[in-house]
């Protein structure tokens, strides 16, 4: 498999209200490094498995609405926890539907597999990865 791998940021507020986070039940705020690996099993006739700019600018677009959010006050998320996981897969979708709508390009129909990492802060990361 080939891969391009892109990365962006968010920084989020939140609140984890259930008694096994211990001190992150309250408000805090946290600022996630975001990367979003696209695989493919070929490249195209330009070498490319996946336009680099389109998909660093389709990884900007929906972390935007996400980015300087109080999560606990998105009505998407609500009666969500909004752990790593649960944001690394909501991001995961919101990637598959751009991908499924073209949005990178004449390589959309090439992405086979797509995963989307969280990383929490330099010792810590999560992680959704799945087949399209």
């Amino acid at each position: 498999m080939f891969a391009v791998e892109v990365r962006d940021h968010i920084m989020i507020a939140h609140s984890l209200p259930r008694p096994v986070f211990g001190p992150a039940q309250g408000m805090h705020g946290a600022t996630f490094v975001v990367d979003a690996a696209f695989f493919t099993a070929d490249l195209d006739e330009d070498g490319l498995a996946v336009d680099i700019g389109l998909a660093m600018q389709v990884l900007g677009e929906v972390l935007k609405p996400l980015n300087y959010q109080n999560l606990d006050e998105v009505e998407e998320f609500a009666g969500k926890v909004t752990t790593t996981e649960f944001l690394a897969k909501f991001i995961f979708d919101q990637l598959a539907k751009a991908i499924a709508g073209g949005r990178l390009g004449d390589g959309s129909g090439r992405i086979r597999r797509l995963k989307v990492m969280l990383h929490e802060s330099h010792t810590a990361r999560g992680w959704y990865e799945a087949d399209l």
